[in-house]
């Protein structure tokens, strides 16, 4: 299983992010799980409180089901976000939305870009009251599946709309992996012309394995000054003339 970001790993059976851990009105005994969002996981203890936060309305109806219910993502995404992302994930492949709540989550961070959303619900001093409000007639109007529309109200309620662009990035490459897809990213000092560009994906498609599909983005930064730099999944080659020039540099200085 891949891994991303630096934080600590969540994974299950170990605990959720504060607001994962106690479900108002729920009794849960030691070994039980709880479901919300779709999702089981377990919490230790004689008295288990499983849900998303005593404060906040439930994903769905809470059931007692098994652990081994829980849907893993192809890859561990740390930190608050990677949570978020992977209770949702396991949701929609229990539901089989995935597809849909992925265009939802991009539909919602293209609303929170528009002034107006974001100064009614990513201000610090708006009451979460009127937050919630907000969000509620935005999933509403948006028409969104519940999946995507609790969610959103569930972060708006726990104070988390900070973390809704950080969700979504999780979300996607949990959804990216899911598919296959090796993420690629080669920067070059100007564009590159259809038959260099051409040529440069045949080469990397090379050094895929069986069943992935390569995710390529180029970007171009004129300080490099030339050649290219590619990171393609964890592997990194600089072959920029900057670079080129600094080894040299350096070289030239040891020599003296």
């Amino acid at each position: 299983m891949q891994e991303v970001s630096t934080h600590a790993p969540w994974h299950p059976g170990s605990p959720f992010p504060r607001e994962l851990s106690g479900h108002a009105g729920a009794r849960v005994r030691s070994g039980t799980c709880g479901r919300r969002l779709g999702v089981t996981y377990l919490r230790r203890g004689k008295m288990a409180a499983c849900g998303l936060s005593r404060q906040v309305r439930s994903f769905s109806t809470s059931v007692v089901r098994p652990f081994a219910k829980l849907v893993r993502p192809p890859v561990q995404i740390y930190g608050i976000e990677g949570r978020y992302a992977t209770a949702l994930y396991s949701a929609a492949v229990k539901q089989n939305k995935l597809d849909q709540v992925e265009k939802e989550l991009l539909r919602v961070g293209q609303l929170l870009k528009d002034p107006k959303v974001s100064l009614a619900v990513l201000n610090p001093y708006v009451k979460r009251s009127i937050k919630v409000k907000s969000l509620s007639d935005i999933t509403a109007k948006e028409k969104l599946s519940p999946l995507t529309a609790n969610l959103m109200n569930l972060l708006a309620e726990n104070g988390r709309l900070d973390n809704t662009h950080g969700i979504i990035s999780a979300f996607s490459t949990i959804m990216s992996v899911h598919r296959g897809e090796v993420p690629c990213m080669v920067t070059t000092a100007s564009a590159l012309n259809e038959a260099v560009l051409s040529e440069l994906k045949t080469v990397l498609k090379s050094f895929l394995g069986k069943g992935q599909v390569l995710n390529l983005k180029v970007k171009t930064d004129p300080s490099i000054m030339g050649g290219m730099i590619v990171q393609i999944g964890e592997k990194y080659v600089d072959m920029s003339t900057k670079t080129k020039i600094q080894k040299l540099s350096k070289a030239m200085r040891d020599l003296l």
